[in-house]
């Protein structure tokens, strides 16, 4: 999911580093009209909209013919810790108690209405809609497929429109109707919305707002974010300045929508903080649309996991106003927070982020919707056992390319692990990795086991270019490898024209002499006196690289002695590298196993890769996923899911245990292995969408109910 940006790490949203400083001011310093003394601030909101051709939402409530009741109050009342003191204004949402649930008469599973208007509309809103920079666009892109079959064409995803990634992902359509009349309305006052269609899996119907076009009235939608939701923008924040031009524009957008939709319920789903003040907008103007809002991690979750080892442990003590200026990020930190109180109904991926978004959001979800996956793009039936042998041939020539130059060892009793991911090397777990990849070497060792494994850390770091004797052993051996097959095409030939005269060939007509000479060249040409490296590329700051600093304390050099080796790709993998060759899905599949025992996970999809490509993983109950496996899957060893314990464990004890699990997987023989394998690839439907998305039908179904009780009566 979208991440903090510190240190120079890119952040969901475009734009500059974190830079406001939050400190308090009577009036922010923005173009628009202060509100005059005795004015009601509604009432001047309402002018500036009029002033662009909006009218104020009093008319848009439904017909008698539909749903006729909806809150005009949208908090569950929860208290909010008091702003520190240089934190800037707080939003403090306002309090109502939320209706009584009912459920005998669910919404979305009622009968077909004889006109399809009177049908519910679903909007999917988020900023990684045709525009892949985290998490959240592999959430959307692999349920997509699902959605539509359950909602057909009323199902639409919003997000903002990106000239660059729209031209791959985007298709334009004539958008028709009332969705026509929409856009056609946001046109008139400059507001450029394009309807088309997702070139993924389903083709859902997707708008695109184009925010940048409304830079133009920044100065007056900040003054709004400030009067109407009490969050001060600064004017250097590149972050805020996108995602507010964005929400104001999905506000506009969905005020739109309910004056020409007609008297269908329409259910609008936010997705994390960078779309979370479209919602806050529904609620203020108090438009009749049922909201949700979930958060794949909290924004601050993520600051504060990183600077404190033992954060969970530290959770209850935490102050997240205090803790969300220290870090400057209060404004996002108060449009998060004031998403989550403003949505009909909260939820998140996982019970890890269910208890973070209690402590830090001050509410409590209402319901946890689990990720899945898009099971047929992995779908290989009886093929995959054989695609692991194509996969893991092409690891063994770039093995051999980069460790046999100096010294052997036997493929066929190599075992190869690997951890994946951003580099977030104590979220993701990455030191916990090394750390048990130091005990292993040592246990293998003392007990002169027979087995070899090269274990891989594929993330991305700042690198200059690959390095220049890894790029060397590789192309020398490939020079060798074609050398051998016009060697061995000759040899054929020899062997085929003997036996056809009725005789065996001799040594000499099948190796000649300049075939030697040829092969005894290669082979002195690549041989070298260096140990293999541990790094396939030159960093640019190689001194300080956390991964290298750890793995050159445990003395993990790749030594001949040693059975762990290490192989740090700080690149993502891809089939057009010099290097391995292979895309991310073909490397898994060639894997033996993979390993993330991460320590903040709100979710983790490389796992559930893992099982859908039929490759036992190891996970940890920080992680979303493997607490949902340690849930809801029976006995996960025995079905080649390991999950760790790492909330209440210390490192050391996590690490030992981590160790275990990869030593006795080192000591099983191949056929175990492969049985372990088909275990694993049975349970990949378990974690398929298209059984998954249950969850979400039964999240809408509660928007409707409580946003519309009347409904259900």
């Amino acid at each position: 999911m979208a991440g903090p940006k510190r240190s120079g790490r890119k952040s969901g949203v475009p734009g500059l580093e974190p830079t406001c400083n939050p400190a308090p001011a009577a009036r922010p310093n923005v173009p628009g009209p202060a509100v005059p003394p005795g004015q009601d601030s509604t009432a001047s909101s309402d002018k500036q909209l009029n002033r662009r051709g909006f009218s104020p939402p009093s008319t848009m409530t439904p017909g008698p013919g539909a749903i006729t009741r909806f809150h005009s109050e949208y908090s569950d009342g929860r208290a909010v810790h008091p702003p520190p003191a240089n934190a800037g204004p707080v939003l403090s949402p306002p309090r109502a108690p939320k209706p009584k649930v009912q459920t005998s008469r669910p919404l979305l599973n009622r009968a077909p209405a004889a006109d399809a208007d009177q049908q519910p509309l679903l909007f999917e809103i988020a900023w990684e809609v045709c525009w892949q920079l985290g998490g959240i666009y592999t959430v959307l892109r692999s349920k997509a497929g699902s959605m539509v079959n359950a909602w057909g064409d009323r199902y639409y995803l919003i997000g903002p429109y990106n000239a660059d990634t729209a031209a791959v992902e985007f298709e334009p359509a004539a958008a028709t109707g009332w969705m026509a009349q929409v856009i056609e309305r946001l046109a008139d006052v400059s507001i450029r919305a394009h309807h088309g269609r997702w070139l993924i899996d389903g083709r859902p119907r997707v708008i695109l707002l184009d925010y940048p076009s409304a830079f133009e009235r920044l100065g007056e939608f900040k003054y709004m974010l400030w009067k109407d939701h009490g969050i001060q923008a600064n004017d250097d924040d590149g972050d805020i300045n996108n995602v507010t031009a964005f929400g104001f524009l999905v506000g506009l957008f969905f005020q739109e929508l309910c004056r020409y939709r007609g008297e269908g319920p329409i259910i609008a789903h936010f997705h994390e903080w960078m779309a979370g003040l479209g919602l806050m907008r529904l609620a203020y103007l108090k438009l009749p649309v049922a909201s949700v809002f979930t958060t794949h991690a909290t924004i601050l979750g993520r600051y504060l996991c990183t600077d404190n080892p033992d954060f969970y442990g530290k959770l209850d003590s935490i102050n997240p106003d205090h803790a969300a200026g220290h870090y400057r990020i209060y404004q996002r930190y108060c449009i998060e927070r004031g998403a989550t109180h403003c949505a009909d109904v909260f939820t998140t991926v996982s019970d890890v982020t269910a208890l973070e978004a209690e402590r830090l959001l001050n509410r409590k979800p209402d319901i946890i919707t689990p990720n899945g996956l898009n099971i047929q793009k992995f779908a290989a039936l009886h093929e995959f056992q054989t695609l692991h042998k194509q996969y893991k041939e092409a690891i063994h020539t770039f093995v051999a390319g980069h460790f046999f130059p100096s010294y052997t060892f036997d493929l066929d009793r190599t075992i190869y692990l690997f951890t994946a991911g951003r580099y977030e090397y104590t979220n993701k777990g990455i030191n916990l990795f090394i750390e048990s990849l130091a005990r292993l070497n040592h246990w293998l060792r003392s007990g002169n086991i027979p087995v070899t494994v090269v274990a891989f850390i594929i993330t991305r770091a700042p690198y200059k270019s690959i390095n220049v004797d890894v790029l060397r052993s590789q192309a020398m051996f490939d020079e060798l490898k074609l050398s051998c097959e016009n060697i061995a095409a000759k040899m054929g030939r020899s062997l085929l024209s003997a036996v056809s005269m009725g005789r065996l060939p001799e040594g000499s007509e099948l190796l000649t002499e300049e075939s030697v000479i040829r092969l005894k060249r290669g082979l002195h040409a690549w041989r070298t006196w260096k140990q293999p490296a541990i790094i396939t590329h030159d960093l640019w700051d190689d001194a300080n690289d956390s991964i290298l600093q750890q793995l050159r304390a445990c003395r993990l050099f790749n030594a001949r002695e040693d059975p762990v080796k290490v192989v740090f790709h700080p690149d993502f993998l891809s089939a057009t590298s010099p290097l391995i060759g292979l895309d991310y899905d073909q490397f898994v599949r060639g894997c033996h196993m993979g390993v993330f025992p991460s320590y903040y996970e709100p979710w983790g999809y490389t796992p559930m890769e893992c099982v859908a490509s039929g490759v036992p993983a190891v996970t940890s109950d920080l992680a979303g996923f493997g607490s949902y496996v340690l849930k809801h899957i029976q006995d996960p060893p025995a079905n080649g899911l390991f999950v760790i314990g790492r909330r209440y464990a210390a490192f050391d004890q996590a690490a030992h245990q981590l160790t275990e699990i990869l030593f006795n997987f080192a000591l099983k023989d191949r056929r175990e292995r492969i049985e372990l394998r088909n275990r694993v690839e049975r349970l990949s439907e378990y974690f398929a969408w298209t059984n998954l998305v249950s969850h979400y039908a039964h999240v809408y179904r509660l928007a409707l109910l409580r946003k519309f009780p009347a409904a259900a009566t």
